[in-house]
This record gives C-alpha cells, structure tokens and sequence, in this order.
C-alpha cells in the first residue's frame, strides 16, 4: 500500500492517478475480433468461444427449457433476497418517471418533452470467479421500466458451454427478451453488428475487464451507444474519530476483491484511527477468500492522512471515485462539498455493499475520474427524450418576426421564407 501524510497540494493530483493498465496492442486485437465477427457472424463467435472460453457452442441462444430447468438450482433464501433487491431497486427507479410537463413559452407556443424507451437495449454480464447477476437487476429492471422493446443479454459460457445458473433465473425473472452464451470482445462485436443469431442493438450496458471495455468504445466508433467509459472498481473512504475502524477496513476491502486491478483510496484527518484502520485492514485481509486479488490491489492503492476534512473532500473531487463512503460525524451536511462522485455512502451503516446490491441505487457507476462528466446508469439511460411544440396562428403571429430577423442575419433565406409564408396567408385571410 501507498502511504502518504500530510501531503502538500502541488502532490495531489499524483496522489490521485489511477495505475496504467498495460494496453500493449489492445486495439488491435479488439479491431480483429470486430472484423471477423461483422464478416463472419456465428461462425466467428464459434471461433472465438473455443479459443477464449474453451466451450463448443452449437446454438447461442438459451432455450426455454435451459432456463426452466435451473430454477430448481437456486435456494430458497437466494430467491427471496434476490426478490428483496428487485423491489427496492424497481421502486428506487421508477420513482425517476418524469410527468409530460406542456410549457407554453409565448401566447401560442406550447412545447414540451416525451420520454421513449430505446427500442433495442443489450447488456453484459461477466462470468467466472465472481458471476455478476447483480448487474442483471441493476441493467435489466430499469430498461423494463423505460419500456425497451428488445432486451437482449450475454454473458460467457463455462466449458460445457453453460451460463451461471443464478444470471440466468435473475435474467428471467427481470424480463429479458433473449439470453446468448457468449462473452468477451466477440460478444460486444456481435451486439454491434448482429449475426445469424443475435439482434443489433441500439445501446450497450454492462461492466467487463479491459478487453470488454475496450470493444464498448470500439463500438461508438459504429454507431452503437454505450451506457459510460468504464474500467476497474474503486472506492474511496473519507473517515474522522468517529468512524469504525473494522467497518471501513470492510469497505476498502469489498472493492479490493473485485481484483487486482481495482483501486481504493482511504483519508483521515485522524492519525490514531487512520493507524487502526491499516491494522484492521491487514487483520481482515488474512481471512479473505480472495486474498491474492484484494492483496494485489491494496498494493496500489492510496491511503492518505490530511490536516483536516476540507482538504479530504478536495482530494476526494479531485480524484472523482466511483463510490464515496464518508463515514464522518454529520455526514449529510458534507455533502454540498461533493463535485464529483458515482455513487455516495453516508455514515457509519451505509456500507457500499448496500449499493452494489439491494439498497435500490443503480450500482453500474463511472470510474476512472468519469464521474467528473457522466451520472451512474438511471432509467434515463434506457430512454430517449423527444420534444414537441405545436404552434398556432397567434403563436407564429408572436414569434415569427424574431425568426425572420434571426434566420435572415445568419444568410438562411429559406428558413425566414418558412415563416414569411405563413404570416403572409394570415395576413390574406385576415
């Protein structure tokens, strides 16, 4: 770990730089698999799943009965706080359903703004070691609320060519439309494009290591949207005295696990209990089942002692995290002091797990200093806003000088005749 106290403010902004993931020939690769799943398709896909995923793949789409036939495999308890979490989460996003709100502007001119869903959404979902179906809920509940016609996911198979169990009840039980076992860059590429197989789509959502992060960009570059930038998770913690040295260990340590990559930024203004705090933290990482990722983490992260809370909020702006725990005395009134955040933690109780499961907030967040300019993923990412306006003979008797002046002084003759027109056969009729 990186220990620094009392740092001075011309050392910050090295404090806050994120560790440069090696990317060595990265595009490259990205833009092969591109290419030969846009020329190829499934058979590509085929490819691709025997070489990184080593599974034969005959047909990529989950069938009916392959979803059936793993609700018997998920217990009861899990069934109930996966249900727990779909309300709360649902709630939490339904709420951000604006009204249709008509403003008329000038006598005559009424505008206003209607939300649709997009029509064709896909989402991603890691496998492996850690099976995220929690992103299931936080993807595919709110593009259900938004409305989405077509909600399509992919998530890797193992070798017997099998996605988790859990994502796929969770991805049932949300509403998706269509589930493929396919993973990686190929799975990003076949969303983009399309093959034999899988449907286009409009948007892509879902977090992924560098490979998967990397082909979401790639995407842009075809006309598919994404939902953010995304790289590795982080968090960072702001703690005074009277904060619990094992629950903010517990904190930095829950990102920590996510891998070796992930990063964690913890500062005090309190040296004893920033002392404890290492020492619980060491204590806590011995028992870990992934020790070996959250050690490699830790490893890189920033653990920084400052003079006073002010200066941990500017540090904290600075660095821009995903999430942010301030477990200090009064934590709400410290939040006006937040430029830049995902998603923000109040208190002692409010652990960041919460988030990343049930509490409701969407855990699919900017990292990477994104925070800076995007917002976590929201029902408003599913949808489109498209305005409206309706015009009368007395709103264009009001408005239409002003846009003849305006359209003639930018030399867009034709826009002022659109107006002119009109007023002239008012004028006629009148």
């Amino acid at each position: 770990m990186i220990i620094t106290k009392y740092p001075q403010k011309s050392d910050w902004k090295n404090l806050v730089q994120r560790p440069t993931l090696e990317k060595q020939n990265l595009k490259s690769l990205i833009a092969e698999v591109f290419d030969n799943v846009s020329k190829n398709g499934d058979e590509a896909l085929r490819f691709y799943s025997k070489k990184f995923d080593s599974a034969e793949i005959a047909d990529f789409r989950v069938s009916r009965n392959e979803i059936e036939t793993v609700k018997s495999l998920i217990s009861n308890d899990l069934k109930k706080a996966i249900q727990q979490a779909k309300s709360n989460i649902e709630i939490f996003h339904a709420s951000q359903k604006e009204p249709i709100n008509k403003i008329e502007t000038t006598s005559g001119v009424t505008c206003w703004r209607e939300s649709r869903g997009i029509e064709k959404v896909g989402i991603y979902i890691p496998s492996g070691t850690a099976p995220l179906f929690s992103t299931v809920l936080m993807l595919a509940i709110p593009a259900k609320l938004a409305g989405c016609k077509e909600i399509i996911l992919c998530s890797p198979p193992n070798e017997k060519g099998e996605i988790n169990p859990t994502i796929l009840y969770v991805a049932e039980l949300c509403g998706v439309t269509e589930i493929f076992k396919v993973g990686g860059s190929q799975a990003i590429a076949a969303m983009t494009f399309g093959t034999e197989t899988i449907s286009q789509v409009y948007k892509i959502f879902g977090p992924g290591n560098q490979f998967v992060t990397t082909a979401k960009e790639m995407a842009t570059e075809f006309g598919v949207a994404i939902d953010m930038p995304a790289g590795p998770s982080e968090v960072l913690v702001i703690a005074d005295e009277q904060a619990i040295p094992a629950f903010c260990a517990a904190d930095l340590l829950s990102q920590a696990e996510h891998g070796a990559d992930s990063q964690v930024v913890f500062i005090s203004d309190n040296q004893k209990f920033f002392e404890e705090t290492l020492n619980e933290l060491k204590s806590q990482l011995q028992n870990l089942p992934r020790k070996d990722l959250a050690e490699k983490a830790i490893e890189n992260s920033q653990f920084i002692l400052v003079e006073n809370l002010s200066e941990a909020f500017e540090i904290s702006n600075l660095y821009a995290p995903e999430h942010l725990i301030l477990a200090i005395e009064n934590s709400e009134d410290w939040t006006s002091k937040i430029a830049n955040a995902g998603s923000v933690f109040l208190g002692n109780y409010s652990c960041e797990s919460a988030g990343d499961y049930a509490s409701g907030t969407n855990h699919t967040l900017p990292t990477n200093s994104f925070s800076r300019s995007y917002s976590g993923v929201s029902l408003d990412s599913f949808l489109k806003k498209i305005t409206f306006q309706n015009i009368t003979k007395q709103g264009i008797q009001k408005l239409g000088k002003t846009i003849e002046i305006m359209a003639e002084a930018e030399g867009l003759f034709a826009h002022k005749n659109a107006v002119t027109l009109r007023l002239n056969q008012i004028n006629q009729n009148n």
